[in-house]
């Protein structure tokens, strides 16, 4: 059993997989070899009914959708991860009635001053 390095069609993460996974992967998403992400959320497209979505034009979509993400992939993973959260939980977009919103502060350090931190 050979392991090969298959990259992602849409998001162009490698994995490394036997060729009889490749294989089956190709079949099911219109001969397009998907990360296991990517498939997830063209399966996710393909379900949701909103509309009526065939594998090949789910398949198009989120290969469209990747490739508007792919100068910052940490980002589009991250953004892929909460929409696909989101999507399983019922909650398709952020309710302006919870009134939190959560984002990542704009520097690293917790703390602005070392002076002012004591470990005591």
């Amino acid at each position: 059993m050979e392991i090969e390095s298959a990259k992602c069609e849409c998001c162009g993460l490698k994995e490394d997989c036997t060729q009889d996974y490749i294989t089956e992967v190709k079949a099911k998403f219109d001969g397009k070899w998907l990360c296991g992400l990517c498939s997830e959320a063209v399966r996710d497209e393909v379900s949701r009914g909103k509309k009526p979505f065939g594998m090949e034009e789910a398949v198009k979509a989120h290969m469209s959708f990747c490739g508007k993400f792919k100068s910052n992939p940490a980002v589009r993973v991250a953004d892929g991860m909460r929409q696909m959260l989101r999507r399983r939980s019922g909650d398709s977009s952020s309710s302006p009635s919870s009134g939190k919103k959560y984002s990542r502060s704009g520097s690293t350090s917790q703390v602005s001053d070392a002076s002012s931190f004591s470990l005591y």
